[in-house]
């Protein structure tokens, strides 16, 4: 069945590393559309203030990660927010990533904080300790890419953890059957991640650039969340039954 996506483009990172490599509605399209080549992939830039013409007009949408804070004051920031709320209500299929994640918390009265732990950078060991019907194959156990220093704090009303680690024990959640998030970036290659610890050398501590430089040792695995975000994203509760 083919379905039209809505990817919202969040991130406002102009850098000249940046502009070096596909944005991240080009990443998540790279990420889904083979697994699903009949989908319409539509990258919406919201952090220019662009956004869909009617919530119906999409039968599922992705929020990316951005360095912008979901509590910061900028105007496309609160549009978005009003957009969740929408999407929400109208029980269309939602995922986040990373801001993505914190802003659907933060929209439907959770709250993020900056982390006193620090980064989170590399690769992170997550457990997934609760089954969403959409997580399939199965695994408790996955490596991730992360690049964050806000963590969701607390979750909204019916909101349930699905996994996460020591770092950010709010890794995964879900909303009833059509929010579907995480603090990860699954979108994200080695090479890129590589790329963006030489551009944060020097920005950042040596030993939070050294541990993250370490555990790319460990291979992440985004192609493998991906089959569970393209499984989310057409999940229907009577289609499982």
């Amino acid at each position: 069945m083919t379905r039209r996506i809505a990817i919202l483009l969040t991130s406002t990172d102009t850098s000249e590393f940046a502009r070096r490599h596909p944005d991240d509605g080009q990443k998540f399209t790279t990420l889904l559309q083979p697994l699903r080549p009949d989908w319409q992939f539509d990258v919406i830039s919201v952090k220019d203030g662009v956004f869909p013409a009617a919530v119906e007009d999409y039968d599922g949408y992705v929020i990316t990660g951005s360095p912008a804070s979901v509590n910061g004051p900028e105007a496309w920031v609160g549009q978005l927010m009003s957009l969740v709320r929408d999407i929400d209500a109208r029980r269309i299929p939602l995922f986040g990533a990373c801001f993505g994640h914190q802003a659907i918390a933060v929209a439907l009265g959770g709250s993020v904080t900056r982390s006193d732990k620090g980064w989170g950078l590399g690769t992170a060991p997550t457990h997934f300790d609760r089954h969403a019907p959409w997580m399939e194959p199965f695994r408790d156990h996955l490596v991730l890419f992360a690049a964050h220093q806000e963590q969701v704090q607390d979750l909204p009303e019916g909101a349930e953890i699905l996994g996460g680690d020591d770092f950010c024990p709010i890794g995964a959640y879900r909303i009833g059957d059509h929010v579907f998030a995480t603090e990860y970036h699954p979108e994200m290659t080695h090479g890129f991640i590589a790329e963006l610890l030489d551009e944060m050398d020097g920005k950042l501590d040596a030993e939070t650039i050294a541990r993250a430089r370490s555990s790319l040792e460990q291979p992440a695995e985004g192609p493998f969340f991906a089959q569970w975000i393209v499984n989310f994203l057409e999940y229907r509760p009577s289609a499982s039954k």
